[in-house]
């Protein structure tokens, strides 16, 4: 208790961000001072439990002391399951309001918003029907008989000496009149949580202290020491104008000129009264990115925020921001020897070798130190380049499940966020994580209505915390942008004349867009220009028809040029590619799609962006949308016609610039992003790098048949996007396909038209279209309202009253939640997928790595390593096998052929493998190719291939 209250005190001072701080001081008579003594009151107060008949009965040597002491309990084999009535965090919230009352003259309703945080400190805070149970077995806070007496003495001297040591007695009378706020009471559970996870460290505070001669206060500093945890991002309010902004925190060229959209983003945060939600609406390109952490700085310096936590939809676009995001940290004003702690947040971080650096180079074990040992040297970036920039760390103790999200810097999928909507245990840390940053949530148009649960549920709770958000799209609907805002804003913002206000942000039209609300106040809304950059897009119609597409290219890159066909399903991928290289031969055709192994995929996306992307790209740097106006030396691109056949993978995260687009009907904003990357680079004036014949984008759209009275999309279109969204999309597109190059699609002016036309909820409909286009609505919304219902039976409820207790607050809930393909289940509204570890087995059973893996940085091989079934495999091996993970497809999404999949791939199961020592492939379940790639799993045969990633076969249709 002691070493808890301790720790608390010190994590106030050194860690805690400052806007938590005053969240928790604001609601106290004396600010942050009150704050602080009551965080470590509560932290002295949490295992007071511990001193009750339940839980000291557990070792029966120790119990007996305590009966010769007068401390009568009955045995545990004789208390039995009723023990279970009364854990101790429970036990102790019962005796901590029982000493308030009696000692302080508090009400229940007084007591309960405070003793929360003792009942929640092991995860989750106690229900109703369990205060009530325990209140029925009061034996098992004290035995009955003569020693009960004796035990109400020894915690109420426990209690007494908490309140008198942590200076809270004469606090207690004025706090009798607080009103708690839910968000304080979940902040201040959360940090007794992680000083009592602290504290019971045997590392930094050993078992048995007697051994050692320090004194209290030396053995916590020694912890403190040896913890070492780097303090909160700090910010001064940045007193740059916009473009000296940009320019030094992005590293623009000598002569760039910040975007519009930039610029009037950080003028808008720095007018903004109080920090709050902003969502900037831009083309795609118009640097997004860079004005969203530009404005996140701005926020976090005036909200005392300590960290920034970039959201993203994928693993493969948490992957492309982290380096950016590092880039960022390292040109941030830092005090000479600041330490950030820094966390790439997905299930498959390990493997990024950025990642893995901080976590080699931070090279830190978590023991107690010797208070008279020298300071260890602090590790630096390798580039010395900027002299002002703070070390990044992988800190060892902010790792893990329910700690990780801590660092003060994040970069990670949406579902980190989502996690904070989701009843589970230890939701309050998920709360403390979100609560001392600002959020950056990307590409906000790409996320269904199940997962808009969770994050409107989500963003109600941020604006409760005055957490700052920062939302970007380049597709947002009018009607989605409006339910962000009132989600930040809350319900009360919408009072009086509020209403008109916020209708009025359903229904603005300008392009590029922000908008701009803090908690409980009015939107705000601007308009900037766009940069001038801009593309005319004609589009066309092309039937269905493998042979039609491959005249059709074979005519359009008759001159040379590069095209991006883009499918809605990999096995039309694979089928195109197949036909094409027919007639252009395999070095023609390059196909990407999300079926390749890990480390295949992040070699392809490297490849593509090599050849395809911009300038930036060929220095390691995705996406260098912020050096875009100032033009450069384009990279190499393939010297003949060549090819790209891609899924969805080639939406987002990757710059790449074609000559030519070919894709799938899908929904308007999808398709918008897939033009984006049509001519999305100046290839000399006029495009005239292009070849004569593409110097005019052209997007050609296919899967459907066009020639019925309403078009058909194909129905692989129709499983992923809905029939709805994709005759929504087509009927918007139709003057643009009837009138052809007289009307194109102008980048950006009719973005936004187009998006608030298919989402619209009147929207105009072609004639003839009515009846298929009524029937697709209403299986949509029956489909859309099934999404809410499913989501809502385990969403977090709202923000309850001030001077509510959290009781009951993750009832009912998902128990834990994690970034394993189960936890992502519970955010995203998709099948459970499977995830394997594919190697390859050799004719005579032994198992490799597969071979065509190359060398790692150092020149060390990493195909064909040898993983023997009788031990550990070497590290270096392990880790090349992990890299090979692979989602399954669909197919095996299935209950019975999931069931047998799985029952297939265990028997592969290694037991030498599943140990400790084999951290990266316990648990996997591993696929083995043999030496043709190829296997058969759950009647399906397999077929994999460095180029074409998996193809998947039923064997009936073999």
């Amino acid at each position: 208790m002691e070493d808890s209250a301790a720790v608390a005190g010190l994590l106030w001072d050194g860690w805690v961000p400052r806007n938590v701080r005053g969240l928790i001081g604001d609601a106290l008579p004396e600010g942050q001072e009150d704050g602080r003594r009551l965080a470590v009151w509560l932290a002295g107060a949490h295992d007071v439990g511990k001193a009750t008949p339940a839980f000291a009965c557990q070792v029966d040597v120790l119990a007996d002391r305590m009966r010769d002491e007068g401390l009568d309990m009955r045995s545990a084999r004789v208390m039995g399951p009723d023990r279970r009535i009364a854990p101790h965090g429970l036990a102790g919230q019962a005796l901590l309001g029982e000493w308030l009352r009696e000692r302080c003259g508090w009400t229940v309703k007084q007591a309960g918003q405070f003793t929360v945080v003792v009942g929640g400190h092991h995860g989750v805070p106690p229900e109703h029907g369990q205060i009530d149970a325990l209140r029925r077995h009061g034996s098992l806070l004290r035995s009955p008989g003569p020693g009960q007496d004796v035990w109400r003495r020894v915690q109420d001297e426990l209690l007494d000496a908490c309140a008198e040591e942590y200076g809270v007695r004469d606090r207690l009378n004025a706090w009798r009149e607080v009103r708690l706020p839910q968000t304080a009471q979940v902040l201040l559970t959360s940090l007794v949580i992680v000083a009592d996870w602290i504290a019971s460290n045997a590392d930094l505070f050993p078992y048995f202290p007697q051994d050692s001669a320090r004194t209290g206060e030396e053995r916590v500093a020694a912890a403190w020491r040896g913890l070492d945890l780097p303090a909160p991002w700090s910010p001064h309010d940045p007193a740059e104008d916009a473009q000296q902004l940009i320019g030094s925190r992005f590293g623009l060229p000598e002569g760039a000129k910040a975007r519009p959209v930039q610029e009037a983003a950080v003028e808008l945060a720095r007018s903004a009264g109080t920090p709050g939600l902003m969502v900037i609406e831009a083309p795609m390109g118009e640097g997004k990115t860079e004005a969203a952490l530009a404005v996140a700085e701005i926020f976090a310096a005036r909200s005392g925020a300590g960290g920034v936590f970039f959201a993203l939809p994928t693993m493969a676009t948490g992957n492309a921001m982290f380096p950016r995001l590092l880039d960022w940290i390292e040109r941030l004003p830092s005090a000479p020897g600041a330490r950030h702690s820094v966390l790439l947040a997905h299930s498959k971080a390990a493997l990024n070798e950025q990642f893995a650096d901080l976590v080699r180079d931070s090279g830190q074990r978590i023991v107690a130190v010797d208070l008279d040992a020298p300071e260890a040297p602090r590790w630096h970036p390798r580039d010395t380049s900027h002299a002002a920039s703070a070390d990044l760390v992988a800190h060892a103790w902010l790792r893990g499940r329910k700690k990780a999200m801590l660092s003060s810097f994040v970069a990670g999928t949406i579902d980190q966020l989502l996690f904070a909507g989701l009843k589970s245990r230890h939701l309050a840390m998920r709360h403390l994580a979100v609560a001392g940053k600002v959020v950056v949530i990307d590409e906000a148009h790409a996320y269904d209505t199940y997962m808009s649960v969770y994050l409107d549920r989500v963003l109600s709770w941020l604006g409760a915390y005055g957490v700052p958000v920062v939302v970007l799209s380049a597709t947002l609907p009018a009607r989605r942008r409006q339910e962000l805002v009132e989600a930040y804003a809350g319900a009360g913002a919408r009072g009086g004349d509020g209403h008109a206000a916020f209708d009025a942000v359903g229904e603005a039209a300008g392009y590029p867009l922000l908008t701009a609300v803090s908690h409980g106040g009015r939107p705000v809304m601007r308009s900037p220009g766009a940069s001038g950059r801009g593309t005319d897009v004609v589009l066309e119609r092309v039937d269905d028809d493998m042979e039609v597409l491959v005249a059709r290219l074979a005519t359009e890159l008759d001159g040379g040029g590069c095209a991006l066909v883009v499918r809605n399903t990999v096995t039309r991928v694979l089928e195109t590619a197949k036909a094409l290289r027919s007639r252009f031969g395999d070095e023609g055709v390059t196909v990407a799609h999300s079926c390749f192994i890990d480390v295949d995929r992040a070699a392809k996306d490297a490849d593509l962006l090599r050849r395809f992307g911009p300038p930036g790209a060929a220095r390691g740097h995705p996406g260098g949308t912020a050096q875009a106006t100032s033009p450069g030396r384009v990279p190499a691109r393939p010297p003949g016609p060549h090819i790209v056949v891609a899924s969805q993978v080639a939406e987002q995260s990757l710059d790449v610039d074609f000559d030519l687009l070919v894709t799938d009907l899908c929904p308007v904003d999808l398709l918008l992003q897939r033009m984006g990357r049509l001519h999305r680079h100046r290839r000399g004036v006029g495009q005239q790098d292009r070849p004569e014949r593409l110097r005019r984008a052209r997007c050609l759209v296919t899967g459907a048949d066009w020639e019925a009275e309403v078009p058909v999309p194909v129905r692989g279109s129709v499983a992923v996007y809905g029939a709805h969204a994709l005759l929504r999309s087509a009927a918007a597109l139709l003057p643009h396909f009837v009138r052809g190059e007289a009307r194109p699609v102008r980048l950006p002016d009719d973005i936004s038209p187009l998006v608030q036309a298919a989402y619209a909820d009147d929207p105009d409909e072609p004639r003839g279209w009515a009846e298929a286009l009524a029937y697709a609505r209403e299986r949509h919304e029956k489909h859309r309202a099934d999404q809410a219902e499913r989501a809502a039976a385990f969403r977090l409820g709202k923000v309850g009253a001030a001077g509510r207790p959290l009781f009951g607050w993750v009832a009912a809930g998902v128990g834990d939640a994690d970034d394993t393909r189960a936890g992502r289940a519970q955010v995203r509204d998709s099948r459970e997928s499977l995830e394997v570890v594919v190697v390859r087995r050799r004719a005579d059973g032994t198992l490799t790595t597969v071979p065509w893996l190359a060398p790692d940085r150092h020149g060390n091989p990493l195909g064909g390593l040898d993983l023997p079934l009788d031990q550990v495999p070497a590290r270096r091996a392990a880790r090349a096998a992990a890299s090979c993970g692979l989602r399954l497809p669909i197919q095996f999404s299935y209950a019975d052929v999931m069931d047998r999949a799985i029952a297939e791939l265990e028997e592969l199961y290694v037991p030498a493998w599943q140990v400790k020592e084999s951290s990266w492939l316990s648990g996997q379940l591993v696929l083995a190719l043999d030496d043709d790639c190829q296997t058969r799993l759950a009647g399906f045969s397999l077929s994999y291939s460095e180029s074409d990633g998996l193809e998947v076969t039923r064997d009936r249709d073999r």
